[in-house]
């Protein structure tokens, strides 16, 4: 029988700032445990919260994105419950006052419009981190207390193409604004994921099944189509009853959820409104501000890239896929190259050297913007050819040297000698007759091994398309 599956997530993403949330530790990642920690991360007694404003800036920048409502007031609360990776027995979060509600936001669907319903974001501290061995688990405090945006859709997505494409979008939004990096390496963000099933003309959504802290975009697909086959299968097999509300955990090593604990088993967290956090008011001035200063995200970039630079949809992807690398393009065209061959250049040559190795990013590259646009502007002065300018481009990674440097270290500049040029193609001429027989009966690739050969004689360092034009004009 055929079902219909809705999804709705709970995206964690850890924020950038210098210090937490509410103590003044260090925000940082460390191998080292318990390396940034203050006595508010341990919940020693007499310590008081305090808020970090950079993190409610961007929180409510975030909220503003997704065309949230945003409260009169900034307020927290205090959600219960009692963990070993928890010290104080609470998390200081946000319940009754989300610093947004009611929010959308559009995205692309391979090539599809889909309109995503938010029903809140809001700003909390995340828990320590518990390290797994033996016999022993040990506790890693330098999480605690790092600032945390908690992303809740309404259940408004019909497959995992649709939640990867929210992800994705979302993550992008993070990236360009320098909320956070969304390094996955460093367990920067994390989803619940809940997922149910209905009959294709049912008007009511089925019993939903909730997936806690899935850490991989990879592994969210996974489990949004584990889950979808899953209840499919035990409805199909006439065992309604297994298909319960519960709480399920993605397992990577048999790629299937596991059982943690039903509806029966849920926590009351009690909620109340944190004391030692008074609500302040959000005022219309830090709002103005806050808005003025939101960048252009990749979706606007794209379209920039598309109707002003006359770039294709796949190339522009390419380039705005990456803030930093899009960055780099926009730095090429502010230097005064042009947008295609930069856009060439850094799609094909600096990804292609980037994606060897994991090590390799935008930001160690040796080659600058600086150094790629003097090199594009080489070619297009009709200094070096373009095939030099691939060899230019190899010799500055290897010997770290600019564009000019190579140039003039190995003689690569274009001959601008008409004579020399002239005489080149006359030999050739004179030493390829059968060739010129071939190419005015119709072989018209001999012409392109004429203008080789002359290249050939003159170590690459001709104009082929000079070569060309003065071949066609003797052999007429």
């Amino acid at each position: 029988m055929a079902y219909k599956a809705v999804i709705g997530l709970e995206f964690h993403c850890e924020m950038k700032s210098h210090t937490k949330v509410f103590s003044n530790a260090i925000n940082g990642y460390s191998k080292l445990s318990n390396q940034y920690v203050r006595p508010l991360d341990m919940a020693f007694p007499g310590t008081l919260p305090v808020v970090n404003k950079t993190c409610v800036r961007k929180a409510i920048e975030m909220a503003m994105i997704l065309n949230c409502k945003i409260p009169e007031y900034m307020e927290f609360d205090r959600k219960h419950y009692f963990y070993p990776d928890l010290p104080k027995g609470y998390q200081i979060t946000q319940f009754f006052n989300p610093v947004g509600v009611n929010g959308r936001i559009e995205i692309d669907v391979n090539g599809t419009k889909k309109e995503i319903l938010i029903h809140d974001i809001h700003l909390e501290e995340d828990a320590a981190s518990l390290d797994h061995y033996y016999d022993t688990s040990n506790i890693d405090y330098n999480r605690a207390g790092v600032p945390l945006l908690e992303l809740v859709t309404e259940p408004c997505m019909y497959s995992s193409d649709e939640a990867l494409a929210f992800l994705e979008h979302v993550k992008s939004i993070y990236q360009y604004t320098d909320i956070s990096d969304c390094d996955t390496k460093k367990g920067e963000i994390r989803a619940d994921v809940n997922v149910s099933i209905m009959d294709e003309d049912a008007s009511e959504f089925g019993t939903k099944v909730e997936v806690k802290n899935v850490n991989s975009f990879d592994a969210i697909r996974q489990t949004i189509e584990y889950e979808i086959k899953r209840q499919s299968k035990l409805k199909d097999e006439g065992r309604y009853d297994e298909v319960i509300q519960e709480t399920r955990r993605w397992d990577e090593e048999s790629c299937t959820t596991i059982h943690m604990r039903s509806k029966a088993d849920a926590i009351d967290y009690k909620y109340f409104t944190e004391p030692n956090i008074p609500k302040y008011k959000i005022t219309k001035e830090l709002l103005l501000d806050i808005r003025k200063n939101i960048p252009m995200l990749s979706h606007e970039r794209r379209e920039k890239y598309i109707n002003e630079y006359n770039l294709s949809l796949y190339d522009a992807n390419v380039l705005v896929k990456s803030k930093k690398i899009s960055d780099y393009f926009e730095e090429c065209i502010a230097l005064g190259s042009d947008a295609k061959e930069a856009c060439n250049w850094i799609t094909t040559r600096v990804l292609g050297e980037l994606n060897k190795s994991e090590e390799n990013t935008i930001d160690n590259f040796f080659i600058t913007p600086s150094m790629l646009s003097e090199l594009i502007k080489l070619i297009k002065d009709k200094k070096i050819t373009n095939n030099q300018g691939k060899e230019v481009f190899a010799y500055m990674l290897e010997e770290k040297l600019s564009p000019k440097e190579i140039v003039k270290k190995y003689s690569m500049e274009v001959i601008e000698d008409n004579d020399l040029i002239n005489s080149l193609v006359d030999e050739v001429i004179s030493e390829n007759e059968k060739a010129i027989t071939d190419y005015k009966n119709g072989r018209t690739n001999m012409l392109d091994y004429m203008v080789g050969q002359v290249m050939k004689k003159s170590k690459g360092k001709a104009n082929p398309v000079s070569v060309k034009n003065l071949l066609l004009e003797k052999i007429k």
